[in-house]
């Protein structure tokens, strides 16, 4: 069964769903910025999965998609609960701690690229040949350009990088394991969302610290960005768009919606924000679309 490209049936509500959720993504990270001021990485990821969680586990009771039945994939919930959700967030939440939001925002580009070799290693579906291991080392060297680590002076936090590498093969695992598992198990979106978020928000309750939580009320703007920007948008509605495009159109195709955020937030840490940006930024995020796409042209010549 092949996964179904724009156009004909996948259609408008396909595209404008990746678009979506790649500007989404990307408009995360200058949240993201904001919370760290104020709470940690572990708190706000708390914080993050329950608005996220709230809006959508609504949703999922008004169109009445939760059965008894769905209990019976538990570990595969548990698994994406992790893969896409806790240790995603978490990680991305100590990367951009430590990061300009434009610069993690660009290495979120990696996660395509995690997430090909992830399919050709667990899928079987597109055997690793020499481009396509060109096009990898391509798209990784857009990450070492951007985090220079031969500068010893006003060079790049390495272990945000490191964070966001983590977060990045997570998610990008994460599409895999979905196709692979959850795809053909005919759940609804809402009920998979809800599920999975649910599972993350209980052992993150159990292993955070809530000594100074209360401190992000006192920044409305870190307030709205967290409630609204990554929790209601960034969470809930991402997910909607994330569970809706690995069934529409494939795991790995669906991750392609990842190759947005990074110029997104590049160019709010930019504009928005006031974050430096050199020649070498968007150098990096060449060679990582760069790799990616070449990851993609290699799999369409064999479709």
């Amino acid at each position: 069964m092949h996964a179904r490209p724009f156009g004909r049936k996948a259609g408008r509500a396909a595209l404008a769903a990746f678009v979506a959720l790649g500007v989404i993504w990307g408009s995360n990270f200058v949240f993201m910025k904001w919370a760290a001021a104020t709470i940690s990485p572990q708190q706000f990821t708390v914080l993050r999965v329950l608005f996220g969680l709230l809006p959508i586990l609504a949703f999922g009771a008004i169109r009445n998609v939760f059965r008894r039945e769905h209990l019976r994939h538990t570990h595969h919930f548990l698994v994406m609960s992790v893969l896409a959700t806790s240790l995603y967030y978490f990680a991305f939440a100590a990367g951009i701690a430590r990061l300009p939001s434009g610069i993690a925002g660009a290495l979120s580009g990696a996660i395509p690229l995690f997430a090909f070799v992830a399919a050709a290693l667990f899928l079987r579906t597109d055997r690793i040949t020499v481009r396509r291991l060109l096009g990898v080392l391509v798209g990784f060297s857009g990450v070492v350009v951007i985090a220079r680590p031969w500068e010893a002076v006003d060079a790049v936090d390495l272990t945000g990088v490191g964070f966001m590498l983590l977060g990045s093969a997570s998610v990008g695992l994460s599409f895999v394991y979905a196709k692979r598992f959850l795809s053909g198990l005919s759940i609804p979106a809402a009920a998979l969302t809800t599920y999975q978020m649910g599972l993350a928000l209980l052992v993150l309750l159990a292993v955070t610290s809530f000594d100074g939580i209360t401190a992000v009320a006192g920044d409305v703007r870190a307030l709205v960005g967290l409630v609204i920007g990554l929790g209601l948008l960034g969470t809930g509605v991402a997910y909607l768009l994330y569970y809706f495009l690995v069934e529409e159109l494939g795991a790995v195709t669906a991750s392609g919606a990842t190759y947005i955020p990074p110029v997104v937030a590049l160019a709010i840490g930019w504009l928005a924000v006031g974050e430096p940006l050199a020649w070498w930024d968007g150098l990096a995020v060449v060679l990582i679309l760069a790799g990616v796409v070449s990851l993609r042209l290699g799999s369409a010549q064999r479709s």
